[in-house]
């Protein structure tokens, strides 16, 4: 009981920690709107215009992570018995939505600059500072990745591939924006923009959905039921079998019940350390913090047989 303690404990200053990454991002986002801001007024393009409507969602999704952050890292208590955790996949669907909110007020004054053409002025003082904007989101961007990776944090995640998407279209925002300046060819500027509306659109749709996928508790990823059958073929070697096996994820923590059917002869004590032992190798084997309730039944009596479909 002490080491499942110390986990949750862990857990906690785990998630706690993860706000000072979410202050990290608020403070790009700020950063980068405004300079983006300052080369859509140099400029007049709606191409770096489209770059920093994205930066200003950059800001409302960074700031919404903070904020589920925050109650993702709660303890559990009496009315969320399993924790906060889920919190995460609010701010992950909210961002996913403010994403495709974003990618429509692009295409909306893309259109408008198809219709009305304008030429680009100040093309060279306004690349050079949305440049500067896209370098310290693709930092920030590695940062946020690395950490959402390392902690389990689908908000964190989520931060860092709307940044790195932001890069990304931001290079063809400033590629395309340069080729229209050089050459005169406005029509480039609408076009790269809605070029930029589309790719962030599918970024969106990616986000909501894995949102979703939390939010109705879908069950863990392939590899991690491999490895969890795995520890089972271990057991299964020594005369113990399996069924009703569930999955699910919250964020960074995982859930897994299953019943543990043992013969009939052994004593309750051998029995409780046989699935005891099973508990701390799933652990070990998902390498994260992992709940994991088991159910001890005699393999003989039918009886065992009756909840295996178990509310499928």
């Amino acid at each position: 009981m002490p080491h499942k303690q110390a986990e949750h404990t862990d857990l906690m200053q785990n998630r706690s920690s993860l706000t000072r990454f979410a202050w990290l991002s608020i403070g790009a986002a700020i950063s980068t709107m405004t300079l983006k801001a300052a080369a859509f007024y140099l400029t007049g393009s709606v191409g770096l215009l489209s770059d920093a409507i994205e930066s200003l969602v950059n800001l409302a999704s960074a700031i919404l992570a903070l904020s589920m952050l925050i109650i993702a890292a709660r303890p559990a208590d009496e009315s969320h018995v399993y924790g906060h955790s889920k919190a995460e996949y609010f701010a992950s669907a909210t961002e996913g939505l403010l994403i495709l909110g974003a990618a429509a007020g692009i295409i909306s004054a893309a259109l408008t600059r198809l219709i009305q053409p304008r030429g680009i002025e100040q093309l060279g003082l306004g690349l050079a500072v949305s440049v500067a904007a896209s370098a310290i989101n693709f930092i920030v961007a590695r940062v946020l990745l690395r950490e959402g990776h390392a902690r389990g944090s689908i908000t964190l995640e989520a931060d860092a591939h709307h940044l790195m998407t932001d890069v990304w279209t931001s290079v063809g925002v400033i590629g395309g924006v340069g080729i229209a300046g050089f050459t005169g060819w406005t029509i480039l500027d609408p076009l790269v923009a809605i070029f930029v509306a589309l790719n962030i659109i599918w970024t969106g749709v990616r986000l909501v959905s894995r949102s979703v996928s939390g939010l109705m508790d879908a069950a863990l990823p392939a590899a991690e039921q491999n490895l969890i059958q795995e520890v089972m073929e271990k057991y299964r070697q020594k005369g113990v079998t399996f069924h009703a096996l569930r999955t699910r994820q919250a964020a960074a923590r995982r859930f897994i019940s299953v019943h543990i059917l043992v013969p009939g002869e052994w004593t309750v004590h051998d029995a409780h350390h046989v699935a005891e032992d099973f508990e701390a190798d799933i652990r070990e084997a998902l390498g994260s913090v992992v709940t994991v309730f088991t159910h001890i039944e005699p393999v003989e009596d039918e009886l065992s047989m009756e909840d295996i479909f178990l509310d499928r």
